[in-house]
């Protein structure tokens, strides 16, 4: 038995360190875990979650359209702001307590309270009054997430951040989104959604940076067709409050928005200052994120860290993963080590998009390093729902296949259920799938899916050179990642 308080210290209640606390409990580990906000962390409380009830919420009002199509007579909606946030909260406060119960379950005994870090071994608590309680542990893991990157152009006080967005009061009549990743894409799709005016203001050609270019064209193609203001390669130089309480947005192109509302989505950083880390020994990299090795200890050995603080992929599946994968090694004697290969991922944009794998760009560099080629199959088409309603919706469906080996290595959709569509492909992928076994599976008909089964016809090899910009700008190290940020990630 260890001489200390407990066998784990989590610092951070989030997606990764509730698994962490929870497998180690349940492998005999003495476990205690400190949260100064809230049980769940990001994804619970200001993310996946909240922005999944929304998104729903957004595509009611299509539903309700489109039903007068198929012989339903319905009343124009109108829409209850604030029971929407009454009825997300509720849920949200529902997960909260089951966090909680899932803790206590285990034996892990939660604190409520900023942890800091007095040494390798030592973490003292902060309570919300003020009190401090110390605990030693024999392994202390960071779990601490990530937080939005906040604008500095003058004026940038009037904007908020995705974490503010769930609990706006009123729903914007006029929006401007700044940004280019997925909370940027996301919100726009949702806001349009929900009846708000929406533009969208982002530095870069284009976005989504690191998705498939197909996936960017076709999205950006169909968030026009919706109403929603795209401006590429257009930035905010100030915001400034008008006596009607809206905001005068002035962009570098010269001209002046009035909206009632700014949602600055440009980037996350890792929750790392602050916490004694450097203190203990922790060494920081050039973005503020939490050095880790192969088995995510630091370079302080007895303190680990998982999830968004260290900056690898930003996905709540891989903080759990990598999780369970200290907890095991720890307690468990395992000596396992991550798989970020063909990681699957989702944006919950209007379209959805679900991706696996290598983008079509990434698939050329690689073939063309190793003297190969790739094999593009891509097809665009009208959901069966919509030949009765007539609205204009496409959906793109986009498979990048290695010609020499004949291996599946990209997976990319854009329109509805994306993302549970790419769910089961992503297994494929993972376990070899090829061309040929696709072709040689049977299709349910009529779904979307089947199209991913039945395609047979060959795009062209391209005669213009391989773009490979985003791979230049930072591309994850491991074959087949995903590695976007929920935000920009160009802060």
């Amino acid at each position: 038995m260890s001489s200390h308080d407990v066998d784990l210290f989590v610092i951070g209640a989030g997606s990764g360190g509730v698994r962490g606390a929870r497998i180690a409990a349940s492998l005999g580990a003495r476990v205690a875990v400190a949260e100064e906000r809230f049980l769940g962390g990001t994804c619970v409380n200001v993310g996946c979650i909240p922005k999944k009830l929304f998104s729903y919420g957004a595509h009611a009002r299509d539903d309700i359209e489109d039903a007068r199509a198929y012989g339903w007579d319905v009343a124009e909606p109108t829409l209850d702001w604030p029971r929407l946030i009454t009825n997300k909260d509720r849920e949200i406060a529902r997960l909260n307590g089951v966090y909680q119960r899932l803790l206590e379950g285990r034996g892990v005994a939660v604190m409520l309270g900023r942890a800091t870090l007095e040494d390798a071994h030592t973490v003292a608590v902060t309570a919300p009054d003020g009190t401090v309680t110390r605990r030693t542990a024999e392994h202390i893991l960071v779990a601490t997430g990530g937080s939005p990157v906040r604008p500095s152009f003058p004026g940038a006080e009037l904007a908020m951040v995705s974490d503010e967005v769930f609990y706006l009061p009123k729903r914007p009549d006029r929006l401007l989104v700044i940004g280019g990743g997925y909370i940027a894409v996301e919100m726009a799709g949702i806001f349009q959604g929900y009846g708000a005016q929406v533009t969208l203001a982002y530095r870069g050609a284009l976005f989504l940076r690191g998705f498939d270019r197909d996936v960017r064209t076709h999205l950006d193609a169909e968030m026009r067709h919706r109403g929603i203001d795209l401006r590429f390669r257009t930035e905010v130089a100030s915001l400034t409050r008008r006596p009607d309480g809206a905001i005068d947005a002035v962009l570098t192109t010269g001209e002046t928005l009035v909206v009632d509302a700014v949602l600055a989505a440009i980037g996350r950083a890792p929750n790392a200052r602050g916490l004694g880390l450097e203190a203990a020994g922790v060494e920081l990299d050039e973005r503020g994120a939490v050095r880790v090795d192969g088995r995510f200890r630091t370079s302080a050995r007895s303190i680990y860290a998982v999830g968004d603080v260290i900056d690898r992929v930003q996905l709540t599946p891989v903080a759990l993963a990598e999780a369970m994968i200290v907890a095991h090694n720890l307690f468990g004697g395992a000596k396992r080590t991550p798989d970020y290969e063909f990681i699957p991922s989702a944006v919950f944009s209007t379209p959805p998009v679900g991706t696996v794998g290598l983008t079509e760009d990434e698939a050329r560099a690689e073939a063309l390093a190793r003297g190969g080629a790739v094999d593009i199959y891509r097809s665009t088409f009208t959901p069966l729902k919509h030949t009765l309603t007539g609205r204009r919706e496409k959906t793109l469906m986009k498979l990048v296949v290695e010609r020499d080996t004949d291996r599946v290595v990209g997976v990319h959709v854009v329109g509805p259920d994306a993302g549970e569509i790419v769910q089961g492909f992503a297994v494929a992928l993972k376990l070899g799938a090829t061309k040929a076994q696709l072709d040689g599976t049977i299709g349910i008909h009529p779904t979307a899916a089947e199209e991913l089964v039945t395609m047979r016809e060959r795009c062209p090899d391209p005669d213009h050179s391989v773009s490979v910009d985003h791979l230049a700008q930072g591309a994850a190290p491991h074959r087949g990642i995903v590695q976007h940020r929920w935000e920009d990630s160009e802060a």
